[in-house]
């Protein structure tokens, strides 16, 4: 008797569930989501300065989309103002949730992030004013050394960090929540361009008809989904970028359970959708938002040009200072007090790894840069995050190293 003949399995086809929930739970790890973004941004780096960067500047420049509704758009367009939406959402529910259950619930608790946070954007700002204008640069690109990458930086935090304090992950979470939001005000006020009135007038109506949704406990995604695409388009047509609007739906979801809830929306939406912002909307915008040329005179413009020059001193330097003078200040003159678990030495290490500026560097740089320039910005992005990963890598590895021998020394007692 024949064999059955065995099933081939389908090229791009859907995995069986199994594997897809394990991809899933893959990519709602800090380590996983990282490695998968930094892989995009390798890709997007080989693609570009290699033979076939004719076909990466194609694909990247296509366009699609709907003309009738002004929503024909460029692939890397798409990937920023579209796809990027998805990480700003889950990003907006990570700050509802430290707001209303989290570490700045309380004046006390938030005090000491939230000093750092914003001390940790002004400092680099300033730094890039100043060597702009001592360098007869544009002042456009103040912002960009701004925002800490938070996939980025926990993702470096979680591979060296096996017995560093609990604490320093809860500090860099939160200070990284408070940067977004302060990048997110910084895209909202300063990066949009002519405004249309009657458009942010429907985008306000269908974020009220979507708090007036979860106010009456309504579920089923065939609401929210159409809602949310409609006041995506209103938004991007009203001239803001449209990625606010994914902020702003993620704070308006609820965070807390009712009685017969095992989950809030805000904690399902965000389980739901993690995965999907990890690993496919922020590796797709890295993939097409860090597509540089890198040559030895493209790096060189890096070190010699004011603007690309303001962003990595404001990203080394200014991170550096910004955070850790933030941090010892507020902890000198005010009431708030370092977590009793950490230590100087690891609020260092800490803030030499908010000089990780990548996701929403990237976009600040293409929001403040015509193209030709942007590239220049974005490879010092790219040169000076990578420094920070590396340096805040070594001390965070000597710090781990000390607190392993304290554990060790511990147990043999």
């Amino acid at each position: 008797m024949a064999a059955a003949p065995r099933s081939r399995p389908l090229f791009l086809g859907v995995l069986p569930l199994p594997e897809r929930r394990a991809i899933a739970r893959a990519l709602r790890t800090e380590t996983v989501g990282g490695l998968v973004m930094l892989t995009a941004a390798v890709v997007a780096l080989v693609w570009a300065n290699g033979p076939w960067h004719g076909t990466y500047e194609s694909v990247r420049e296509f366009h699609f989309g709907i003309s009738a509704l002004g929503l024909d758009l460029s692939v890397g367009h798409w990937a920023a103002d579209g796809l990027l939406t998805v990480f700003f959402l889950v990003a907006g529910i990570e700050l509802k949730r430290e707001l209303v259950v989290g570490e700045l619930r309380t004046p006390e608790t938030a005090a000491l992030p939230v000093i750092a946070a914003v001390c940790g954007m002004v400092v680099p700002a300033g730094l890039y004013v100043a060597v702009a204008a001592l360098g007869g640069g544009s002042l456009e690109g103040w912002a960009v050394p701004m925002a800490t990458d938070i996939a980025f930086a926990l993702a470096v935090l979680a591979v060296i960090s096996t017995h560093l304090p609990t604490a320093l992950r809860a500090f860099l979470l939160t200070l990284a929540v408070v940067d977004d939001l302060g990048a997110i005000l910084v895209i909202a006020v300063f990066f949009t361009s002519d405004l249309d009135l009657w458009a942010l007038l429907g985008a306000a109506a269908g974020l009220a008809v979507f708090y007036a949704l979860q106010r009456l406990r309504v579920t089923g995604w065939w609401w929210y989904v159409p809602l949310g695409v409609a006041i995506w388009a209103l938004m991007y047509h009203g001239g803001v970028h449209a990625t606010v609007a994914g902020v702003a739906m993620g704070l308006i979801l609820r965070t807390t359970r009712d009685d017969d809830e095992t989950a809030s929306p805000a904690e399902r939406t965000g389980f739901l959708l993690h995965p999907l912002s990890a690993g496919v909307a922020v590796p797709l915008f890295a993939l097409f938002a860090a597509g540089v040329t890198v040559s030895a005179g493209a790096l060189g413009d890096v070190f010699t040009r004011p603007e690309p020059l303001g962003v990595v001193v404001g990203l080394l330097l200014g991170k550096i200072v910004g955070i850790f003078a933030g941090t010892y200040l507020a902890a000198r003159f005010t009431r708030a007090r370092l977590n009793p678990d950490l230590a100087w030495g690891d609020v260092f290490g800490l803030a030499v790894l908010g000089g990780i500026g990548f996701t929403v560097a990237l976009l600040i740089g293409e929001l403040a840069f015509p193209p030709a320039e942007a590239e220049h910005v974005k490879a010092a992005v790219l040169v000076a995050s990578l420094a920070a990963a590396c340096l805040a890598a070594l001390l965070l590895h000597r710090r781990n190293r000390l607190y392993r021998r304290l554990c060790t020394e511990e147990d043999h007692r």
